[in-house]
């Protein structure tokens, strides 16, 4: 990636690092977007602040679904399914230089996993929309809201180069080029990624309105569309972009799928194996979230009985594993306050 905030993190190294060969030098961008996935897979491994049991907001249990709401859901719970069946099927083939290579179609499906899985549970609060943009809005709003756990629960907000990170007390220092071996560290990484998304998330925000004629903000002296913005100006657009989430870090996955930079990932020295075995611990964390999310709503039996009748080849797979160590254990838990197990 060719963001000016990770290339200001490199400038913030020690002398030393500026002697590293050139070869190491082309890893950099992607050495330091492993670094952001990894850092945030340790934190939800090692921020131990509670699981959905805790929350308030999962107590609230939703109103029952029509029919065709839970059809509507259990083809979306597939599709996210399906994408990640593909994404562990490039990890059990073991081979680091098909990893490697395969990243054109893992980026994307890290990402595209984890989204049908939030759309479904948005399903069940009522949010039921295919758009992209209101989708991530409304993910941002429930993680303000405490909808998940504290270790994923952080976010960026505010105005452009005025951005505060919220819930990761350490994420005011300076990361560095290493990965994360301790929670300061990771809180580092995870808040620099966060401003970082945040400040491109901004600048699309402005290249869309400024490109439409009747949105467009424009000089108050000459009427002209602006070119250069001030602070009063970016104040304008925040609305527009919302909370920055973990559900917007992953997004920087589908972007960089389709620009010729992951050609530079493809040819860096980087670990392909962790940063692929990285993204898959995150998408698990993230569906397993989502998936007790929709049994409650569904009703435990039911969704046990979705699962049994699923295709061959997800019976008797991560599906049923997060079911047998997650979900079906938080639901029958009756001192969370759920009786919903029958």
């Amino acid at each position: 990636m060719k963001e000016t905030e990770e290339n200001n993190i490199i400038s913030l190294f020690p002398e030393e690092q500026k002697q590293l060969d050139k070869e190491w030098q082309k890893s950099i961008p992607a050495q330091v977007f492993l670094n952001y996935f990894f850092a945030i897979n340790y934190h939800i491994k090692n921020f131990d602040a509670g699981g959905l049991e805790q929350l308030p907001f999962f107590r609230e249990v939703p109103a029952p679904l029509a029919e065709q709401d839970i059809e509507a859901i259990k083809h979306l719970l597939l599709k996210s399914w399906n994408t990640e069946y593909a994404l562990r099927a490039t990890a059990e083939l073991g081979d680091e230089a098909y990893i490697r290579n395969a990243l054109h179609w893992t980026f994307p499906q890290a990402y595209y996993a984890v989204f049908a899985g939030l759309q479904a549970f948005l399903y069940t609060r009522q949010v039921k929309s295919g758009n992209e943009g209101l989708v991530m809005r409304e993910a941002g709003r429930l993680v303000v809201k405490n909808a998940y756990p504290r270790a994923i629960g952080f976010y960026a907000a505010g105005h452009y180069n005025d951005f505060s990170v919220r819930r990761l007390p350490l994420a005011h220092y300076k990361p560095g080029l290493h990965m994360a071996g301790r929670e300061l560290e990771a809180q580092a990484q995870i808040g620099q990624f966060l401003r970082t998304t945040r400040r491109i998330k901004a600048k699309v925000v402005r290249q869309q309105v400024q490109a439409s004629p009747a949105m467009a903000i424009r000089s108050s002296r000459t009427g002209e569309v602006l070119q250069k913005f001030g602070p009063q100006h970016w104040q304008q657009l925040t609305w527009r972009m919302g909370y920055t989430t973990i559900f917007d870090l992953l997004s920087r996955l589908r972007i960089s799928s389709s620009h010729r930079e992951i050609e530079r990932f493809v040819q860096s020295g980087i670990d392909f194996k962790l940063f692929h075995e990285s993204l898959l611990e995150i998408v698990s964390y993230l569906n397993g979230i989502h998936e007790c999310y929709v049994a409650q709503a569904m009703g435990l039996q039911q969704y046990e009985a979705f699962v049994a009748q699923l295709p061959l080849y997800l019976q008797h797979s991560f599906v049923t594993a997060r079911l047998q160590e997650k979900v079906r254990p938080l639901l029958q838990n009756s001192s969370a306050g759920l009786n919903i197990a029958a």
